[in-house]
């Protein structure tokens, strides 16, 4: 029957003897995870190149050789993980790890891992099973029987076999005996899990050192001796690094008291608390274990562990609304090795952060950033007279009315909901404003021109200073609060007399009071430039060719001439009053520049003006100096040679007469003298001084007879000579001088 019962008839003296029900190795779960990236079934895999051929019963042995095999050592495990850096290689030197702590521990893993395997399979199938797994057919019969004997473990069970070693390892002794209730009691025979058996051992005498220690603690703590409560506490934990009863003892006796500074700083940040501390041993402890102390939704005390780096942590973790306190344990080996270093009890309710308080006209505005996770943000204020009232808010600020002028506190209170559902508030965040007397705003703003000037007149300000000014950019929006150190240069003279500087304005009103100011209503003003340069002349057909400056920036000109009364002169034209007038037209920039300008001004005289037009028409215009030119009535003068007649084949002996008109159908007020030059050769002369003068005809003689003739002198110069004529005098330029043909003015 060798072979057939597992543990009973099989095995040498001193091999494993029981049914494994957990590893008992510390770190399995590393193990499992680098065995399942490998893709190994189970460890056993890792120690033979075949995968098969593996012998458990009296030692982990591996094939050697046709006929012999090898026992699975330290030494060769180590071999296994230096040869080739693969997945196997990582398992074969977790499986060399465990074996130093314990020679048994490689085939404790196999042995545990491929009863496992078998038991998730149904009876039939597992001898199959067992020999598709690598198991030496000598030993398949007897592990199907030692699958069959073990007791079959569910899933929480498994969790809690393989979880126990590492447990036990960090002395979490209250951990050890939960996961040991879970797995099934053994009978103490040889089938039964030995090892379990010696832990649960173990796990009772530790236990009762635990009791002990924390029954002395009490009796300490009924006679008032903290030290030595602290001391049988810190006993108890030491050897229960999870027992929670010695853990709140601890902080009870260690914790700071009222306003005493904490050796464990904790600070509330955003969606964080930050913990820091010193090292109170002078030797420095191995490591630190940071404990956050903490009640669930149902009020029951609860312990969190909190990673920490050195001698500082960030708990990410920590729930709003609740209150928190943190203890920070020395340790050395893994084990409690001094009192704890306490943080002061920390309600977890992040305050608003930037808050800002405006102060205007009989109110204060308040802003913040609020904190994620706040339900509400409630505003208190405290008036003037020490009453306490509550302001409506909203998440991100508020704005209290009606305040009179003083020093007005606020206090910013944010709400969070609590596990278990209350609404808790924090703290509060103060800060106090002073409301300042401001002015009234200016209600309204109205402009309009008088002269080349602006008058401007406005309802409201009462009892404030009213300017006007043209903001550089953006205008503010009427009520605007100011400084008045930030306000541009006023531009008002003489109270509301303002000469407004050429081009658009934006004017805006500003009521001031002392160092406040409130913006107020604008008007747009367009100051028009003067048109410079007008001048006109006519042309035929009752036409006149107007030339001037176009304005820079000038979109449109207005034109408009009207008919004047003649008199005896021009210089009455230039006096004369305003006519009727007979013609508008409004010039845009690029017709004439294409064009140019003419009007249909008729033969009479004419005053003609231009004007800069405005661009738009909701603005208030101030306009220029309106530039004018005076175009006298057409008249025009002409000259001719009146030659003697010939009698048979020769001239009449008679002199050669010029013979001068001139023609004004409305009358001209003055016609300038003409005068008549002469010039040797056919070359006409080129004005007045360019040869010899040989008459001259008062204007007055061309008014008085329309038309008069004169003789030429004899031989005025070398023949041939050439005449030509030219008008002189102040008005020159206002008649026109028609002129034949220059072949008809040589005289031979």
């Amino acid at each position: 029957m060798a072979g057939r019962v597992f543990g009973h008839h099989l095995g040498l003296p001193g091999a494993l003897t029981g049914l494994p029900l957990s590893p008992l190795v510390p770190g399995y779960g590393t193990l499992a995870k680098a065995q399942h990236t490998a893709g190994l079934r189970h460890a056993g895999e890792a120690l033979t190149p075949a995968g098969v051929g593996l012998a458990v019963l009296d030692g982990l042995y591996v094939p050697s050789g046709p006929r012999d095999r090898q026992r699975v050592d330290e030494a060769f495990l180590d071999h296994l993980a230096r040869r080739t850096a693969t997945p196997s290689a990582t398992v074969a030197a977790l499986l060399a790890a465990a074996h130093q702590r314990d020679p048994q521990a490689p085939r404790r893993i196999v042995l545990y891992q491929l009863i496992g395997l078998l038991q998730e399979r149904p009876a039939a199938e597992r001898p199959r099973v067992a020999a598709e797994l690598g198991v030496s057919p000598e030993e398949t019969v007897a592990l199907v029987a030692a699958a069959r004997l073990r007791p079959t473990l569910n899933r929480l069970q498994r969790e809690a076999a393989e979880s126990l070693a590492d447990a036990w390892e960090r002395h979490r002794l209250h951990r050890v005996r939960t996961l040991l209730e879970r797995l099934p009691e053994g009978s103490g025979d040889r089938i039964g899990d030995q090892g379990l058996e010696a832990l649960r051992a173990a796990l009772s005498a530790r236990l009762t050192v635990v009791d002990a220690a924390l029954t002395a603690a009490r009796e300490a703590d009924g006679r008032r001796d903290a030290k030595a409560a602290a001391e049988e506490y810190l006993r108890a934990l030491h050897e229960a690094a999870d027992d929670r009863r010695a853990l709140r003892g601890l902080v009870r006796v260690h914790g700071p008291h009222g306003g005493q500074l904490a050796p464990l700083h904790a600070e509330l940040a955003l969606g964080q608390v930050e913990l820091d501390w010193q090292d109170t041993d002078a030797e420095g402890y191995d490591d630190w274990r940071l404990l956050c102390l903490y009640q669930d939704e149902t009020g029951k005390a609860k312990v969190r562990e909190v990673a920490a780096t050195g001698l500082a942590a960030r708990d990410t973790a920590v729930p709003l609304g609740s209150t928190v306190r943190y203890a920070a344990l020395p340790l050395r080996e893994g084990r409690a090795a001094g009192p704890p270093l306490v943080s002061h009890r920390l309600l977890v309710t992040p305050e608003a952060s930037g808050l800002t308080l405006t102060d205007g006209p009989q109110c204060v505005e308040g802003s913040w950033q609020p904190p994620p996770g706040a339900v509400e943000v409630t505003v208190e204020h405290t008036g003037l007279d020490g009453a306490i009232g509550q302001l409506p808010s909203r998440i991100d600020g508020f704005t209290a009315t009606g305040l009179p002028a003083g020093k007005h506190a606020f206090r910013v209170v944010c709400h969070y909901r609590a596990p278990g559902g209350a609404l808790v508030p924090s703290p509060g965040v103060r800060a106090a404003r002073t409301v300042y007397p401001w002015p009234e705003p200016v209600h309204t703003l109205t402009a309009r021109a008088d002269g080349e000037a602006l008058r401007c007149d406005w309802t409201g300000a009462r009892g404030a200073e009213v300017r006007l000014v043209r903001w550089p950019g953006e205008t503010p929006a009427p009520g605007t609060r100011l400084c008045t150190d930030e306000l541009p240069n006023r531009l008002d003279q003489d109270g509301a007399l303002l000469r407004p500087p050429a081009g658009h304005l934006r004017l805006a009103a500003v009521a001031v009071l002392g160092a406040r100011a409130l913006a107020g209503p604008v008007v747009d003003v367009e100051t028009l430039l003067p048109v410079t340069g007008l001048a006109a002349r006519r042309l035929p057909a009752g036409q006149a060719e107007v030339t001037l400056d176009w304005p820079d920036g000038a979109g449109h000109l207005l034109v408009t001439w009207e008919l004047l009364d003649t008199s005896d002169s021009l210089d009455s034209l230039d006096s004369s009053g305003s006519g009727a007038v007979q013609g508008e037209r409004t010039v845009t920039a690029h017709a004439f520049r294409r064009g140019g300008l003419q009007l249909p001004v008729g033969p009479g005289g004419v005053r003609i003006r231009a004007a800069r037009a405005p661009r738009t028409s909701d603005t208030v215009v101030v306009p220029a100096a309106t530039a004018e030119v005076l175009l006298p009535p057409d008249a025009a003068i002409d000259y001719q040679l009146v030659r003697p007649p010939r009698k048979f084949f020769r001239r009449d002996g008679g002199r050669t007469l010029l013979r001068v008109s001139l023609t004004a159908p409305g009358g001209h007020p003055c016609v300038p003298e003409f005068v008549c030059v002469a010039r040797s050769g056919t070359l006409r002369p080129r004005n007045a001084t360019d040869g010899t003068t040989v008459l001259r005809i008062a204007g007055t003689d061309l008014t008085r007879h329309g038309t008069v003739e004169q003789e030429l002198p004899a031989a005025p110069c070398p023949a041939p000579y050439t005449l030509r004529g030219f008008l002189l005098g102040e008005h020159a330029a206002a008649v026109r001088l028609e002129e034949p043909s220059p072949a008809t003015l040589v005289v031979r």
